[in-house]
């Protein structure tokens, strides 16, 4: 947000902050989000790149559309390791995982 859009709502009586902030999250929370953000970001990259539709890549891994969509949204009921599961089952190597989280 730029300086001058911050200080309007300031003006107006509005706080502005990171999300870190609003939702109380420790250190290693927001490491954990952003993680799990770098991760659902990948997949849809790598989904996309394959010239997969979500429901194909659903196929692949045993999981329904709904599902793939939940995972490139960055659900919370979607666990990290589903994610690498997929992402491997797209052909990702440990290396372009390990990139997308650095």
């Amino acid at each position: 947000m730029n300086t001058a859009k911050k200080e309007r709502l300031a003006k107006a009586g509005w706080k502005t902050g990171t999300a870190t902030e609003f939702l109380n999250l420790t250190p290693e929370e927001e490491l954990y989000v952003e993680l799990k953000a770098s991760l659902c970001q990948k997949l849809r990259r790598q989904r996309q790149k394959s010239r997969l539709t979500q429901q194909e890549l659903a196929r692949l891994v045993k999981s329904s559309q709904s599902r793939i969509a939940k995972m490139e949204k960055g659900d919370p009921s979607v666990s990290i390791d589903l994610l690498i599961k997929s992402l491997l089952a797209l052909g990702t190597t440990r290396r372009q995982i390990a990139r997308a989280i650095a």
